[in-house]
């Protein structure tokens, strides 16, 4: 039995975000102050994925809100949202969420101490922020690494200055060995982690609701609700729509595939890179590939689940640096996954160790669509009753969020 605690949560992202690590850090929040433990978020508006902060949250000001009778007290910090977020916009946005979540960490120092700081990463700089509070008032700082941002900036280009890359390296470094506890989300990253610091380092996945999130009989129907032929194959993309996916590949994929005419792509979500999809996809008359928004969460189980194929797409420079956040979904509701992973990371180990579905190295358009035409012809019903039963055993939120907070504590 874990002591109530009072906990302050540092992350640029949060509810009500349906995608990313604003779900994640949303829901964690959330089931803290359920559980009893009085906790305090400061974070951003909501802004991602479409880079544009959400209504009614449009203004360029500090907002407080209280949820869950008191329990969850969530500072809203102003912050640059640039369209297309690249090279030094990406920094400035970073750099101005820092400044302004500043004066909330310094306003909390004259309060109640918290017992326990999670910093959340990316931006992986907000740590300072946790070691600027537990300087003045104490408590443990747990940082938690969603995505290895500063090697994925190096590794996409977004950046090209080594000497910035060396600065940023330094400060990470003096962030890891400063605080208390190191997590991060899979054993790939736990391994990459540990070649930065020498301290034990928590495995905290990401985790579903395998309760809201879980298979439904007769997909033909739920097609034809949705507004498919009954005998379509549906391959869909759901998420963010930015530079690591490289969907640009699925929309050369759809047109190699196009002969098949029962073969329909889904491209669903928001991102910077949006517009310039649809506008390859005109270019190309491809008329076998939809773009669609998120899906609400009351229907977003239904959506996934007259789904044939849930492609997850990764560059394969940024192997091991991030973890899908879509992919937990994805098996709680015994989707058929087709992964673009390259051997040796940990995406590809556990599809391929569990047997949830296709892996296929990264970067290949021609084995992409090659096997998505293979799959149209083989309907993997023992892939979907293997990951529904890995999200039961490993994935659970139940299970996850005690845990960790019983090994922190």
């Amino acid at each position: 039995m874990v002591n109530k605690k009072r906990i302050l949560v540092l992350g640029i992202n949060c509810f009500p975000e349906l995608t990313g690590i604003g779900k994640y850090s949303g829901e964690m929040v959330t089931w803290l102050a359920e559980n009893g433990h009085e906790t305090t978020m400061i974070t951003a508006p909501p802004y991602y994925p479409n880079w544009k902060v959400q209504k009614p949250y449009n203004g360029n000001w500090y907002k407080k809100e209280c949820f869950i009778d008191g329990k969850l007290i969530i500072y809203r910090c102003p912050l640059y949202v640039p369209s297309n977020p690249k090279g030094i916009k990406r920094l400035l946005h970073e750099a101005s969420f820092f400044l302004s979540a500043s004066l909330v960490v310094f306003l909390l120092l004259f309060k109640k101490k918290q017992d326990i700081i999670f910093s959340i990463s990316p931006p992986f700089h907000l740590g300072f922020l946790a070691l600027l509070y537990r300087f003045f008032k104490g408590g443990k700082i747990v940082y938690h690494v969603q995505d290895l941002q500063i090697e994925a900036a190096k590794e996409l280009n977004i950046l090209n200055s080594a000497r910035m890359f060396d600065v940023l390296f330094a400060m990470e470094r003096s962030i890891l060995n400063k605080v208390n506890v190191v997590s991060t989300i899979s054993d790939g990253m736990i391994k990459k982690v540990q070649q930065k610091v020498n301290k034990k380092v928590l495995f905290f996945p990401n985790w579903v609701d395998t309760e809201n999130f879980h298979p439904l009989a007769n997909r033909k129907m739920l097609k034809v609700k949705w507004g498919y032929d009954a005998d379509d194959w549906i391959v869909l993309y759901s998420g963010s729509i930015g530079e690591k996916q490289g969907l640009d590949a699925l929309i050369r994929t759809a047109f190699q595939v196009k002969q098949h005419k029962s073969i329909k792509f889904i491209i669903c979500g928001t991102g910077p890179y949006k517009e310039e999809l649809i506008r390859l996809a005109k270019a190309d008359n491809l008329d076998n590939i939809k773009f669609m928004p998120l899906q609400d969460h009351q229907v977003f189980n239904e959506f996934l689940n007259m789904v044939d194929v849930h492609l997850i797409m990764q560059r394969g420079n940024a192997s091991d640096l991030v973890m899908p956040s879509k992919l937990t979904t994805i098996l709680a509701v015994g989707g058929n996954a087709l992964v673009t992973a390259n051997e040796g990371t940990t995406l590809h180990s556990v599809i391929n160790k569990n047997k949830m579905g296709e892996v296929i190295d990264a970067e290949d358009e021609f084995l992409l669509a090659k096997t998505i035409s293979e799959m149209a012809n083989n309907d993997n019903i023992q892939g979907g009753v293997n990951a529904r039963l890995y999200a039961e055993q490993f994935l659970d939120k139940r299970n996850i969020l005690p845990k960790l907070m019983s090994d922190i504590s």
